[in-house]
């Protein structure tokens, strides 16, 4: 297997992709003043396995366009779906985020949690904002520098992950400088990393080597994530996702 077959093959089993929860999303939900009578228009991008897609379709009246480049990711969401009854609410679409089919102004609502990173974000927010109404909301969750000042070892290492990581003040001004008035942000608490993510990823740790029979290639996906996870039980004072709600304006 590839890499990124392996990396699919362990993520699949997981029922986040990376740090959140139920309490996140629905606090990231309560910044927008919605109408409880209209149903809305969603598109969820880069949306993994869809727990957020899941709570979403639990919480609005409407229609959610899950989108994600993988059909792995997007048939276990089906079966999610399926089970508990939100079929009806939620379409998946097999797309990479760059390159959308779907009309200008045509969402009430684009939501993102943990992907922007992939187009970089400015560049995320700058390409969906054209599919998305004027008031309606953004939400979005980024990895965020917590303070100003941080120790040398985590900063090379994100400044080479993800060169655009930086402030929630940096990221505020890059929404208001492309039509966006921020309306709400907040940073994931320890809580969702550790208990709705990492606990459960190192749950299938085991697993996962012994599935593909202790394999060099397996081996090193699992050191790696092992590597990110003391990374951030190290660090956890400098860096979080920032979730940020703003509304486009223009």
């Amino acid at each position: 297997m590839t890499e990124l077959e392996l990396l699919l093959d362990f993520h699949i089993e997981g029922k986040r992709q990376g740090p959140g929860n139920t309490e996140d999303t629905i606090k990231a939900l309560s910044f927008m003043e919605l109408n409880e009578d209209e149903n809305l228009k969603v598109a969820d991008i880069g949306c993994g396995t869809g727990a957020q897609t899941i709570t979403l379709a639990k919480n609005i009246k409407g229609e959610i366009t899950a989108v994600d480049l993988f059909t792995e990711f997007l048939n276990e969401l089906n079966s999610r779906a399926e089970e508990l009854g939100l079929a009806h609410k939620i379409n998946t679409l097999k797309k990479s985020m760059d390159d959308l089919p779907f009309g200008r102004e045509e969402f009430d609502i684009i939501w993102s949690e943990g992907a922007v990173y992939i187009m970089g974000f400015e560049a995320g927010i700058k390409y969906w904002k054209e599919f998305l109404k004027t008031g309606g909301y953004l939400a979005v969750s980024e990895i965020t520098w917590l303070t100003n000042s941080r120790p040398v070892a985590i900063e090379e290492h994100w400044n080479s992950e993800y060169p655009e990581i930086d402030t929630a003040s940096s990221k505020i001004k890059i929404l208001e400088k492309n039509g966006f008035s921020p309306v709400g942000y907040f940073c994931l608490p320890e809580s969702s990393w550790i208990d709705s993510y990492y606990k459960p990823m190192e749950e299938r740790f085991d697993n996962f080597l012994k599935k593909h029979n202790y394999s060099a290639a397996a081996g090193q996906l699992i050191e790696k994530e092992k590597e990110e996870i003391r990374l951030y039980k190290k660090y956890k004072n400098y860096l979080s996702y920032g979730f940020y709600i703003a509304k486009k304006i223009r």
